[in-house]
């Protein structure tokens, strides 16, 4: 079984849907949503801000590897063009940080692999990743350069102009009725 803490954001065409349709496309795997955020696009790429979340997922039958590629599924199927590296796009699913089940807990993966560096090697410099994760999993930990470190610590590390570009929206990404928090 693994876990895993998805990144997800969009800039074009209907955002709000974009990233609903993520929460659709993982189904009954998603196990926590974040509030949504607004963000002013990050890389020096001029281009409209962002809606950004984080989900958490589990799935007993999927490996790392499955969530990178449900992940691309569901940009493939927004629409997702990879012209401009930090460029506009309708869907971006990263995923943060990927965990499988060691005993009695949880452990974190890690790989160096190009396409698929776990845990995500930016995350630790994006509020906008970790401001919507710290709304999901107030005591997270990300390994960074192989220490693993408190989400809250790394975020009071980044300049307050990164940390105050992050403002939450009164938008969700769930239905009324359903139970995930």
């Amino acid at each position: 079984m693994t876990r895993a803490v998805l990144s997800i954001g969009s800039n074009m065409g209907d955002r709000l849907e974009l990233l609903r349709s993520v929460v659709t496309g993982l189904g009954t795997r998603v196990r926590a949503v974040s509030p949504v955020y607004t963000t002013a696009p990050w890389g020096g790429v001029e281009q409209d801000d962002f809606l950004n979340a984080v989900l958490v997922a589990e799935d007993p039958d999927y490996d790392c590897r499955a969530w990178l590629r449900h992940g691309q599924q569901l940009e493939q199927a927004a629409g997702r063009e990879r012209a401009v590296r930090w460029g506009a796009r309708t869907l971006d699913v990263d995923i943060v940080s990927c965990a499988e089940r060691a005993g009695s807990g949880l452990g974190a993966l890690r790989s160096t692999d190009p396409e698929l560096t776990l845990p995500h090697p930016q995350a630790h410099h994006r509020a906008f990743v970790l401001i919507p994760w710290l709304d999901v999993e107030p005591d997270a930990s990300l390994a960074v350069d192989g220490t693993e470190r408190s989400v809250r610590e790394l975020l009071a590390e980044l300049d307050s102009a990164e940390r105050d570009g992050v403002r939450r929206t009164e938008l969700t990404l769930l239905p009324a009725s359903r139970g995930v928090r």
